[in-house]
């Protein structure tokens, strides 16, 4: 077992721990005296995971009750978020008591703005099962659903009150959703850690697993150090975004559907680095993206994305914020007029 504390507002522990779901009762019962919650899962893990859960949660006496909705992005939204309001409140939860996110991104941020908003904020507990979960969204507190004007724009930092990674979850995962997931493992080493990246490189979507726990500690330890220091998003934290600001417009003009937030990521680092960084630097990139099988480019036309990016989060007035990664390990906060930003990716 390894631990990662993050000091936040609410501190909190990461424990990243094969078999660490069938350890989930006894580990939730070292953070809270509840004994009562609602787990919240999509339908692809509910029917994996759920089962498991729920008894290791039995045996620590916690009674549980499930809340299953459909899996993917379109879930996201205002209609899922008042099923989940309904079901709370029809489980008698109160305050003292939480609920427990099981799943991948999706399942976590609308669990969490669940928790943040109902009765004004009760405790959850993070259980990511996908990679992408595992090593971004699942850690730093934040929230949201999508809206028809954009992804993640109606939101809410709340910090969980305890994150279990099982890398085992890990092992059913289609090639694609692992793949989403080495998308933003890409990325910690672009920001941060050139090593991170050189043993990424050094592995395919067939050999990861041998260096998985490994490569999820660090980047969780990544992400840790950025929040710490940037917890509500106004500085060191926007790295983070490497990638996103374009790869949330892909996302958005396939309609959430058929293209999912890995791709759009990998895709947004490799045509920002075209338009930033050294070539070698971009080859170096492209070629570790398209060994884990994700895009490095797009057919949407850019004239098409930038209005998605205009009404990204990181847009401030008539400036944007984006990240560049001129050497790799060492990513940079850049500021421009959103029109000018514009005349950066169409030229």
């Amino acid at each position: 077992m390894k631990k990662i504390s993050v000091k936040t507002s609410r501190p909190y522990e990461v424990i990243i721990q094969r078999g660490g779901l069938s350890r989930a009762g006894e580990l939730i019962s070292a953070v809270t005296t509840s004994k009562k919650c609602v787990i919240i899962s999509d339908d692809i893990v509910a029917p994996l995971y759920a089962e498991t859960l729920e008894r290791s949660l039995s045996q620590s006496d916690i009674s549980s009750s499930l809340f299953v909705f459909p899996n993917g992005e379109q879930s996201k939204s205002l209609s899922t978020l008042g099923k989940i309001y309904d079901h709370l409140c029809s489980s008698n939860l109160t305050r003292s008591d939480f609920i427990i996110a099981l799943g991948g991104g999706v399942v976590g941020d609308i669990t969490g703005f669940a928790a943040a908003s109902y009765l004004r904020g009760l405790d959850f507990i993070q259980i990511p099962t996908t990679l992408l979960a595992q090593v971004d969204s699942s850690v730093g507190g934040k929230t949201a659903i999508d809206i028809s004007g954009g992804k993640n724009l109606v939101g809410a930092f709340k910090q969980p009150a305890l994150v279990i990674c099982d890398s085992d979850t890990l092992k059913t995962l289609p090639p694609q959703t692992l793949a989403d997931g080495m998308a933003e493992s890409i990325k910690y080493g672009m920001i941060k850690d050139s090593e991170l990246f050189d043993l990424i490189s050094d592995h395919d979507l067939s050999t990861i697993d041998q260096v998985m726990d490994q490569m999820v500690y660090t980047c969780i330890d990544i992400k840790r150090a950025v929040v710490e220091n940037d917890e509500f998003d106004h500085g060191e934290r926007m790295l983070l975004n490497f990638g996103h600001t374009l790869g949330h417009a892909m996302e958005g003009w396939h309609n959430y559907t058929n293209y999912t937030h890995g791709m759009g990521v990998a895709a947004g680092m490799c045509i920002m680095s075209s338009k930033t960084a050294p070539a070698e630097v971009t080859e170096r990139l492209k070629k570790c993206v398209e060994t884990y099988g994700l895009p490095t480019d797009t057919e949407a036309p850019m004239a098409e994305l930038l209005p998605f990016c205009a009404t990204d989060k990181k847009c401030l007035s008539d400036r944007i914020n984006y990240i560049v990664c001129e050497k790799i390990g060492c990513g940079e906060i850049r500021n421009a007029l959103v029109s000018d930003f514009n005349a950066l990716m169409e030229g």
